[in-house]
């Protein structure tokens, strides 16, 4: 095997760019004396619900309490049922089982990836709470239509966007487009920081306020405890750093989008099924690149072979988990002829022309 020489993500090489304002923003953080809930946060805070356009956001510990708090917030549990794609992270489902509620698994659109509406509309029965719109890959979920499905049954619309930092859908943001968003920084992230964190996005002042106690104890005045709550606050120095990071996400979500551009011009292989266009140009910001082989084992191999890397995002269905075994009679053909088939290719804001050549040659030259 080839030496390593095009690695899937270099989180080294992004995190470089800002190293200098890392240091002086962590010596304030160091020099201030106030390390959890402090100005820091409050302001990373203000300018995430700025960016995304909501009226609210909150600083949690991670993506997957982001989209816990929420379920929580609602008031949903036991006996209430909340729809979730089955080709996604398991985060997406685990927020909804830790609080006793039963996910519905559907399959997604293969030509977007994203969950398919007509199956939303399919799983819904009286117990059915809210839909879970997963922005699989960068890409933003159909909203007009799933928006249309929860309004016609009065329930909610919960924006899982850990994968889709900056997305556009129509123009506005994800986050921003259903009852409440949940987003990850984990460090991978098109915002990431250099540790775990993530946030809530709504324009209900009221679920955010819930929220914002349920991270802290349960608590919103010091010791004085109204419910049984958690402790999940983003704290002072990844906010510090989120906030340096914040400005760039636009800039490199368009970088993304170029060396998407670029392996949909460059590559050619009857083998290689490349990601559909998107409907609106710009608008998808590439979380991930995914293309889709029947031989995907193989061209992996390949590429490591010679020295490219690449990831399978996800190679096992989320009913097809053995987390999730009681599902395990569940036939969803998609989501689960797609956990065979993709494969996602390094993109970043760092990658350089010669790595995607090398990633365009390698797969052009494949003998399937």
């Amino acid at each position: 095997m080839d030496q390593l020489t095009v690695p899937f993500l270099d989180l080294k090489e992004v995190n470089a760019r800002f190293r200098g304002e890392f240091v002086v923003a962590i010596k304030e953080v160091l020099d201030s004396g106030w390390y959890i809930l402090g100005k820091k946060v409050k302001r990373f805070e203000q300018d995430f619900a700025a960016y995304c356009g909501v009226r609210s956001c909150v600083g949690v510990g991670t993506g997957l309490d982001a989209l816990s708090f929420i379920i929580k917030a609602y008031g949903f549990g036991p006996g209430d049922e909340i729809i979730v794609p089955a080709n996604t992270f398991i985060a997406s489902a685990l927020a909804v089982s830790a609080n006793g509620v039963t996910p519905v698994f559907v399959d997604p659109d293969e030509g977007t990836f994203d969950v398919d509406p007509s199956k939303v509309e399919q799983a819904i029965t009286q117990r059915t709470k809210a839909i879970m719109a997963v922005h699989l890959y960068g890409q933003a979920c159909d909203m007009d239509s799933l928006n249309a499905i929860a309004a016609k049954h009065g329930i909610k619309v919960i924006e899982d966007a850990a994968q889709a930092h900056g997305t556009r859908y129509k123009g506005r943001r994800v986050g921003s487009l259903g009852d409440a968003g949940a987003f990850s920084f984990y460090p991978g992230k098109n915002l990431g920081a250099l540790g775990d964190g993530g946030a809530v996005t709504t324009n209900d002042p009221v679920l955010a306020e819930k929220v914002r106690a349920l991270a802290n104890y349960g608590s919103r005045r010091k010791y004085v405890h109204e419910e049984k709550g958690y402790n999940s606050r983003l704290d002072e120095v990844q906010a510090a750093l989120l906030s340096i990071k914040l400005p760039t996400v636009d800039a490199d979500n368009q970088y993304r989008q170029e060396v998407a551009d670029y392996y949909r011009s460059h590559i050619n292989h009857p083998a290689i099924q490349l990601p559909g266009e998107p409907q609106t140009p710009g608008e998808h910001v590439y979380h991930l690149f995914v293309v889709r082989s029947p031989r995907r084992d193989e061209l992996q191999q390949y590429l490591l072979e010679r020295g490219i890397q690449s990831l399978i995002h996800y190679p096992i269905a989320l009913h097809r988990q053995e987390a999730y075994k009681e599902f395990s009679n569940v036939s969803l053909p998609i989501a689960e002829k797609l956990a065979k088939e993709v494969l996602s290719l390094p993109i970043s804001p760092v990658l350089s022309q010669e790595s995607m050549d090398r990633v365009v040659t390698a797969l052009n030259a494949w003998q399937d």
